[in-house]
């Protein structure tokens, strides 16, 4: 899995991620509903942050959206991965 920066996708092609994303995920969101249009506002700040990031999976070619913690925690999985393979 790789991380693509959101500035190296156009802007419709990075609305089209997080939309994609959003309605993936379920639109449930408790007693106050929110518009798709705020959530898509709510992903764009994370990612101008840092706190999310947009990850593509070279085997399933599939785009995702991941925290940093969970990208992070992935990265090291495989990693350990590929170290017991190793070591085999």
């Amino acid at each position: 899995m790789i991380e693509i920066p959101s500035e190296r996708l156009t802007g419709d092609t990075l609305n089209a991620v997080i939309e994609e994303y959003i309605l993936r995920e379920g639109t449930d969101y408790g007693v106050q509903e929110i518009s798709l249009q705020s959530k898509i506002k709510q992903v764009e700040s994370q990612l101008a942050r840092g706190d999310v990031l947009i990850t593509f999976d070279q085997a399933t070619e599939t785009c995702t959206l991941l925290t940093r913690h969970q990208f992070r925690q992935f990265t090291e999985e495989q990693r350990s991965s590929n170290q017991c393979e190793n070591d085999a």
